[in-house]
């Protein structure tokens, strides 16, 4: 079974953390949330806190089969500020292992330079963060092993691919199709 970790950081947005978690644990995909501030709570971006899975000193990278980073303006600096994680991405990124981002959070890989050559997307207004990427204006685009997404409105769209990557396309039809999804 695939391991999945979401890097949560204080202000991260709510609904592309959780909606991720939701929807790949209705999947059956085993997925972690990380916090990056060295504790296990973490404050979103309009006041959610919540208790993570585990923090990133405890976590170990290297055992996940894909990273994600959600957005939210504030946590997306906080992720391109966290020395172990860009380590952890960079490392993930060398090994092709899944690499996912929604909203602001695309520029941190476009400022690591992983998305030169590659279709990608991000919360309009930070395209020029994605560097040397094919900016595309659609809800999501997976290019080779690295997922970006839009934002928030595009949430359920970005963990329906990542569970038909993680799983397959007919789980994430019937997750979509569950939750009531472009019926």
């Amino acid at each position: 079974m695939s391991r999945v970790g979401i890097f949560l950081a204080d202000g991260f947005e709510e609904i592309e953390g959780l909606t991720v978690v939701d929807i790949l644990r209705r999947a059956g995909i085993d997925i972690s949330m990380i916090s990056i501030n060295g504790k296990k709570k973490v404050t979103g971006a309009h006041g959610i806190a919540l208790d993570t899975d585990e923090d990133i000193v405890q976590c170990d990278p290297d055992k996940l089969d894909m990273l994600v980073l959600p957005g939210g303006m504030q946590g997306t600096t906080n992720l391109a500020a966290c020395e172990k994680l860009t380590e952890a991405l960079k490392k993930a990124d060398q090994e092709k292992r899944g690499i996912a981002a929604i909203c602001a959070a695309p520029s941190v890989l476009g400022d690591l330079g992983f998305l030169k050559g590659k279709k990608a997307v991000c919360y309009p207004g930070f395209e020029s963060r994605l560097t040397g990427a094919e900016v595309l204006a659609v809800p999501v685009v997976t290019d080779g092993h690295i997922t970006t997404s839009r934002g928030m409105g595009t949430a359920i769209a970005f963990a329906l691919e990542l569970t038909k990557r993680l799983k397959d396309e007919e789980t994430a039809k019937q997750v979509g199709r569950s939750i009531l999804y472009n019926v």
